[in-house]
């Protein structure tokens, strides 16, 4: 129950939607809702580099705005110092994590698979001014992961949905007790990662929720502190 209401609260502070039952059915194509006005508390440089960012994003790899927004509130919300993401696309959810990660004085680490985007996620977060504070890796995530020091307080996983159950096995041994697991696309890519969902929801150390921000669909899974 505590979870739950928990998650609820992250949520109601991001303004986004949710379901304490379980994920909310919406739309499963186009780049989803975004808004247009530049986000409180964020610098309205970035909010344009951001901007940029998804209007460049013809495969539509970055997370919607909505979700963006709803990282940046957790990080803060539990106070984060390491994190981890897997998938790292053009750095669209780094840069909103890396400025919640830049009020804990915490630092993120995210893997990008192909070398072209590695590069540009790198670069976009120079321009956003957190090199300081996200470091990007080129290179297969299951090779660099165990190169990265923890734990981890906050995993976020956007990375090929069918691997998502073997990086799960990989990488929540490494979570902090009491720190969460987030994985995109739990909605409107369901069907790819079924053996994950079904993981996640019986696993003896999980307890999760799913919540909708933007229209994709984010589980949190907490680890349980015993």
């Amino acid at each position: 129950m505590f979870f739950r209401e928990f998650a609820l609260l992250v949520a109601l502070l991001a303004g986004v939607s949710v379901s304490a039952q379980g994920p909310l059915r919406q739309g499963s194509g186009g780049q989803g809702p975004s808004t247009s006005a530049v986000p409180a508390g964020v610098d309205p440089a970035v909010a344009k580099l951001l901007a940029s960012i998804r209007a460049a994003d013809n495969g539509q790899l970055a997370v919607s705005e909505e979700d963006g927004r709803f990282l940046r509130v957790l990080v803060g919300s539990i106070g984060a110092k390491q994190v981890l993401e897997i998938g790292a696309a053009s750095g669209y959810s780094a840069i909103w994590m890396g400025m919640g990660l830049r009020e804990t004085g915490g630092k993120l680490v995210t893997i990008e698979f192909d070398a072209v985007r590695a590069k540009e996620a790198a670069a976009n977060v120079q321009r956003a001014g957190l090199s300081d504070i996200v470091q990007v890796i080129a290179g297969d995530a299951f090779k660099e992961i165990p190169k990265v020091q923890g734990p981890f307080d906050l995993v976020f996983l956007d990375a090929w949905k069918p691997d998502y159950k073997k990086f799960f096995e990989m990488v929540f041994p490494r979570v902090t007790p009491g720190g969460l697991f987030l994985a995109h696309n739990v909605i409107n890519k369901k069907n790819d990662m079924l053996d994950f969902l079904t993981l996640i929801e019986t696993h003896p150390q999980a307890l999760t929720t799913t919540v909708s921000p933007g229209y994709e669909g984010i589980s949190m899974t907490y680890k349980k502190r015993k």
